[in-house]
């Protein structure tokens, strides 16, 4: 069982587990989720990890769409964001690349889910390992992490 599910087990959210085969030559982690398991991508959400002035910030944006550094920068309240080096994202939240959870991470970090969440009445996201996925409700997300929603993702039209 990963930190992830511990995590959500603790805080007695009710959530759902899903597992795949991850296979090691897939291109986009949370699009083959999504592929795999039969689910609509808008509502499968990648976790990523940014660097906002130089201050690690969770950001969590659909599979099929490109995290704006500008907009997790306002949202924060920072001037300039940039993508966290891998190795450190890794280090920072105990999970491997393609694996990484919002929930149970080392330290937590503040988290940014993008609006569009708020639409679903739940979501799924990486429970802390390749090949398993975790769904509950945006709102039990964020109480859990104490996430905040915010403008994420500029063009809502699909980016695959």
């Amino acid at each position: 069982m990963t930190p992830a599910v511990q995590a959500a087990k603790k805080a007695k959210v009710r959530h759902q587990l899903l597992s795949y085969e991850h296979d090691p030559k897939a291109e986009s982690y949370g699009l083959e989720a999504a592929e795999l398991l039969g689910l609509p991508p808008e509502r499968v959400f990648k976790t990523l990890v940014a660097l906002v002035d130089d201050e690690p910030v969770v950001a969590m944006v659909p599979v099929a769409h490109q995290l704006d550094l500008k907009f997790l920068a306002k949202a924060y309240g920072g001037k300039r964001a940039v993508m966290c080096p891998p190795d450190k994202a890794q280090r920072l939240t105990g999970y491997v690349l393609g694996g990484i959870s919002p929930l149970g991470q080392k330290k937590r970090l503040p988290l940014y889910l993008d609006n569009s969440a708020e639409s679903q009445a739940e979501i799924y996201m990486s429970a802390g390992r390749r090949g398993l996925e975790i769904a509950m409700a945006p709102q039990d997300l964020l109480t859990l992490t104490g996430g905040k929603l915010a403008e994420l993702v500029r063009d809502k039209s699909s980016k695959e």
